[in-house]
């Protein structure tokens, strides 16, 4: 694994052949996979699952309770959230677990809710809003992110 000497990275469960750029924050409760490519700029609290052979772009925040399954594309300036009620200094008892099956992909600037999973082979288009699950194969787009006639 390749970790740039400009990244502060806590874990050590990261599997072999991946790497993680600069001003990248990584936290000791961190498990990342095997191949899987962290772009500079990224954060990845303790409870967090990063599968094998993942791409996050730059500018993601990986909150308390996201699991990424292998395969998985994050887009640049992706947003994840964990909270529904946010307030400050006001946490709630258990996160909500957002998981983004296998193979799925997530456009540049979309936002996730907390609570949601992206199915299999998933597709969420770039500056997205998605409010509900993503089916597995499911392209979807907008705000809200629906399921739409892709037309070229």
């Amino acid at each position: 694994m390749f970790v740039h000497h400009l990244s502060d990275v806590q874990s050590t469960h990261i599997g072999e052949g991946s790497t993680i750029w600069q001003f990248c924050v990584v936290l000791s409760g961190a498990v990342i996979g095997v191949n899987t490519n962290i772009c500079s700029h990224c954060f990845i609290e303790n409870d967090v699952v990063v599968g094998s052979n993942v791409t996050v772009k730059s500018g993601v925040q990986l909150w308390d309770g996201i699991t990424l399954e292998d395969d998985v594309f994050i887009g640049p300036n992706v947003t994840f959230t964990n909270d529904k009620s946010p307030r400050s200094k006001h946490y709630p008892e258990v996160f909500l677990r957002t998981i983004v099956k296998k193979g799925a992909s997530i456009g540049a600037n979309a936002t996730i809710l907390p609570g949601i999973t992206i199915g299999e082979e998933a597709m969420v288009g770039a500056g997205s809003v998605v409010t509900k699950d993503v089916p597995a194969g499911e392209t979807v787009y907008g705000n809200p992110a629906k399921s739409n006639a892709l037309i070229c």
